[in-house]
């Protein structure tokens, strides 16, 4: 039974939720309900979530789909993701549901990405706000750190690619209407709020390019009032995939987890940021069954857990290929962080002198996105034309052993400029030549000594420019990873000056000098990892991407010095109360390959959905240009409805560079 459903907020708004709930509930049942918020549309953008929904119902949960404000039906601005007020709204959403006859007031929070935030940011909130109905949490491909470790800058290096995506199509999509057959009348009055209020979230990420209480608020590593990991008030689980950008919520969220006393579950796959039942690559593994069994055990007072809390995938070299559909590998337990056993093997370059490297504006390509997903999104290519244009070091692997967990890169390095950017990759290189990446790290040198763009770093501490010519002693996390080394291959470490079209390179032509004899990598490993004896119910395997009206390029112009890379996707879906959607996703990045100052990002999104009621459309396009001193943004938004032209907005911006 699903049925539509209104909970008032603290200051009069209204939240737009679907309940989810048995046919025929007992009038003598209680039922444990399971949340997921997000701003995507319950009825239309994301109705085909229903189906998960449906599954949890028939394990004995009630479910409770939410528009967050300003979203979708609800009324209200959506000011930015994940503001403050959002948090005390799902705290209304708690006590509405522990209110109604059939629950048993006990709740659950879960989701994927953004709802994977939220439900992390609410369990960091049980104490603070008073959310004692809030017993358990599942956050799958989600990140406890906003600045470091979400679509906006790695290493205090702006990302560029996610530009085209996230970030300009929730433009289009937060100036869509109510649905009419939920609202009712006053659906356009509402509609018009939204237009006219509706800020442009970009805009105040572009505007934070160093770390800020903007990126310390929703961040549970470190909150706005310094608090951290300690604040979690209740079991948390984690689901990780090895191809997706937020891998870094995994060893240490779970180590900090064991410290405070945190009761903790963790699945690390090898997957793209899709559901492990379908992602590329598999093995795939149903897991819905794991996140049932964990809210059974923490709301229901089902069984315990007898496993390991985690089970974590090692891969193992194979022919990397942009829709890879199983990486080999074998899955291992884990039963707290640091692993009994664990050391540190490091690698050095054993040889001295100084490498100098000047920099190539669109070195990054083979690996162009972190954050994978479905195409275009593909997974990482051969490295190998990449490799060729960066510093690299080789190590011959003589014997096997498992990585697990974050590799560290340290040198010394100098820039002839009052600017720089590091960027590090690790590579497994098979006897044949062939170059996988196995994980990545990014640092802006002038975040040197600031936390948390450098680990080590000093909490508030601002940025600065370099002396040019200045040795700097700099450390370089790399993202969580698991990898086999395996004799007969080598360990590449592949340095360089940028990572586009991932992040946008530094402001003008660099050339770096790099000591070698300073050159360390530090990786973390296990010897003689026995074999999980945990056993999952298989996924359904990898879903097809289709790869018609999809696309993926590279193109390189000689004559005028540029490099792009190009993007488009979309499709046409139902939703409900009678709503046929279509979607449009299209975008360039761009760079001069003869002064990396110079770069663009340039997109389009749009969304029509037909009702019964009415026609509607929304498009956003951005327009982002750099140079030496600044980046120039313009994001325009066109709504009609029908064929009227009703809104018009302008967004701009410029940030300087240094």
């Amino acid at each position: 039974m699903r049925r539509s459903e209104w909970v008032p907020t603290d200051d009069g708004e209204r939240l737009a939720v679907d309940l989810f709930l048995p046919d025929e509930p007992g009038a003598q049942v209680q039922l444990a309900t399971l949340i997921e918020a997000l701003p995507y549309r319950k009825d239309d953008v994301t109705e085909s979530y229903a189906s998960t929904y449906e599954r949890f119902v028939d394990e004995g949960f009630a479910v409770v789909r939410v528009d967050l404000r300003g979203t979708g039906s609800s009324t209200g601005i959506a000011t930015d993701e994940y503001p403050e007020v959002e948090r005390t709204d799902l705290r209304s959403v708690c006590r509405w549901i522990a209110a109604q006859p059939w629950s048993s007031g006990r709740v659950g929070m879960f989701g994927t990405s953004y709802s994977g935030f939220n439900s992390l940011q609410m369990a960091a909130e049980v104490e603070r706000l008073g959310v004692s109905e809030l017993g358990a949490v599942v956050a799958a491909y989600a990140t406890d750190d906003r600045y470091t470790d979400d679509v906006h800058y790695m290493g205090g290096v702006l990302r560029a690619l996610d530009l085209i995506d996230y970030p300009l199509y929730m433009v289009s999509m937060n100036a869509l209407p109510p649905v009419p057959a939920v609202f009712g009348d006053g659906w356009r009055d509402e509609w018009r709020r939204r237009l006219e209020h509706t800020p442009a979230w970009l805009i105040e990420w572009l505007e934070h390019p160093v770390d800020a209480p903007t990126w310390r608020r929703g961040s549970i590593r470190l909150g706005p009032d310094g608090a951290g990991y300690e604040r979690m008030g209740c079991p948390t689980m984690l689901v990780v995939g090895w191809a997706d950008g937020y891998r870094n919520n995994s060893f240490r969220v779970i180590e900090q987890y064991d410290r405070h006393g945190l009761p903790w579950r963790l699945l690390a796959g090898p997957w793209v940021h899709k559901a492990p039942e379908r992602a590329r690559p598999g093995p795939n593994v149903d897991d819905d069954v794991e996140i049932v069994a964990f809210f059974d055990e923490h709301l229901r007072g089902g069984a315990p857990r007898e496993a390991a809390p985690a089970q974590v995938y090692v891969r193992e070299p194979v022919v990397p290929e942009p829709d890879l559909a199983f990486h080999p590998g074998r899955w291992v337990d884990v039963d707290r962080w640091p692993m009994p056993g664990a050391r540190r093997l490091v690698k050095r370059c054993g040889r001295t002198g100084t490498a100098m490297h000047r920099v190539e504006g669109d070195v990054g390509w083979t690996a162009w996105n972190s954050c994978a997903g479905g195409l275009p999104w593909g997974q990482p290519l051969d490295q190998r034309a990449d490799n060729a244009r960066s510093m690299c070091l080789d190590w011959p692997i003589t014997e096997a052993a498992d990585v697990l967990g974050n590799a560290v890169v340290r040198l010394r390095v100098a820039s002839d400029q009052p600017y720089g950017h590091v960027s590090v990759k690790l590579c497994d290189v098979a006897p044949d030549g062939t170059s996988h990446l196995i994980a990545r790290g990014m640092l802006d040198l002038r975040h040197r000594g600031c936390w948390p763009a450098d680990e080590r770093g000093e909490v508030g501490r601002a940025p600065v420019d370099l002396v040019p010519g200045d040795w700097l002693d700099v450390e370089i996390g790399v993202e969580a990873t698991t990898w086999r080394l395996t004799p007969g291959h080598a360990l590449r470490l592949a340095v360089a000056g940028t990572d586009w079209p991932n992040c946008w390179p530094a402001p003008g032509p660099v050339t770096l000098s790099i000591d070698l004899a300073s050159i360390e990598v530090d990786l973390p490993v296990v010897d003689d990892l026995a074999d999980s004896t945990y056993e999952f119910v298989p996924g359904s395997g990898p879903s097809p991407d289709e790869a018609d009206g999809v696309l993926w390029q590279y193109e390189r112009d000689v004559i005028a010095g540029t490099s792009s890379v190009t993007t488009r996707y979309g499709g046409t879906y139902d939703g409900r109360h009678g709503a046929v959607v279509t979607d449009d996703y299209r975008g360039e990045i761009g760079i001069s390959t003869v002064d990396p100052a110079h770069g663009w990002a340039r997109g389009s999104s749009s969304y029509t959905i037909v009702w019964p009621e009415a026609t509607v459309r929304t498009e956003s396009t951005l327009e982002m240009t750099s140079d030496a001193e600044a980046w120039h943004t313009r994001i325009e938004l066109r709504v009609w409805d029908g064929d009227e032209l009703i809104a018009e907005r302008t967004f701009t911006t410029e940030v300087p560079r240094r």
